[in-house]
């Protein structure tokens, strides 16, 4: 059974949907949909302009952005180390 990542049933779904169109009543739906789609488009823009101007801003002070690079690197050699540890385990078995 597939799950949402709340852990919300189907049923659950199914219910607090009657309860809104019950409350809100049908015509209503759609504008309210709308009016969180708007919302959360415009957290989303806000969100990504406080990025950009954190990053102009670090790129000014000349600190470098750029640590994705240095992430992946670090993960890839514990994928490494990783590998080298279980390969010998798995040959030994």
């Amino acid at each position: 059974m597939y799950t949402l990542p709340l852990f919300i049933s189907g049923a659950e779904i199914a219910f607090i949907m009657f309860i809104l169109v019950m409350v809100f009543g049908a015509d209503k739906i759609p504008e309210i949909a709308r009016g969180l789609g708007k919302g959360m488009k415009a957290i989303r823009n806000a969100s990504n302009d406080i990025k950009d101007e954190i990053q102009k801003s670090a790129e000014k002070q000349g600190i470098d952005t750029d640590f994705t690079k240095d992430v992946r690197g670090e993960i890839d050699k514990v994928k490494e180390d990783i590998e080298e540890i279980s390969g010998s385990v798995k040959r030994k078995l």
